[in-house]
């Protein structure tokens, strides 16, 4: 029973990542799908190129809020079950030890579930945003670090890719500078490499060169 709960729980924490903001609000104000516009992404950039500031605003923020709730959910959902007399397994297995690999394993799921919605035929965005809310609900320190490292780096640079791969590498510094648990420890270099390899097409455009700045538009994105 606990490992059935367990799964649920993590399956939760995916359908919270695979919620698909700007696919919808695509539908809701222009009527349009969104993976047929811009850079076929369905995240807060191609949101803002193909619906407007407001609507990128909003995508933005709930998609930084359902990597927030799904550790919320999962910090209390995962010491519930661990306490729950139904789901012990034994009077030798310490079940409130496996609560911070699950409420990890959650925070994956939640990214997993943004990059590749089950409502989307398992396409979505690209997860950073999503996974800012992961890491500003595990450690605020970090969350903020690597959202100062994002905001800079875009105001310099213009380039919202750079941004992200940027403040992926920083969230995984960050977390192995200072006293972490070594669960997450492990998200956030998993959720980090995530992040960064779902950039794989932008990167190849940011060494050769030509990958668009905001105000730019570039056919060939993907």
């Amino acid at each position: 029973m606990f490992w059935i709960a367990s799964a649920i729980g993590l399956f939760i924490a995916y359908l919270l990542g695979s919620i698909p903001t700007g696919y919808l609000l695509g539908k809701i104000l222009r009527d349009i799908d969104i993976r047929e516009h811009g850079s076929k992404s369905t995240g807060a950039t191609n949101v803002l190129r193909t619906l407007g500031k407001g609507p990128a605003l909003f995508v933005l923020v709930v998609d930084v809020l359902k990597g927030v709730a799904a550790i919320l959910f999962a910090s209390w959902y995962y010491p519930w079950i661990a306490g729950e007399p139904l789901f012990e397994i034994s009077v030798n297995f310490d079940l409130q030890s496996w609560v911070p690999w699950f409420v990890c394993l959650s925070g994956l799921a939640v990214l997993v579930g943004h990059g590749r919605s089950i409502w989307l035929k398992f396409t979505g965005g690209k997860s950073a945003a999503t996974g800012l809310g992961v890491l500003l609900a595990i450690s605020l320190f970090v969350g903020i670090g690597v959202a100062a490292v994002w905001g800079i780096t875009l105001a310099v640079s213009r380039i919202v890719s750079l941004s992200s791969i940027l403040a992926a590498v920083t969230a995984i510094i960050l977390i192995l500078g200072f006293e972490h648990q070594s669960p997450y420890r492990l998200l956030v270099i998993a959720g980090g490499l995530y992040v960064i390899v779902r950039h794989h097409a932008n990167i190849r455009r940011l060494i050769a060169g030509v990958e668009p700045r905001l105000g730019q538009f570039n056919s060939e994105r993907s």
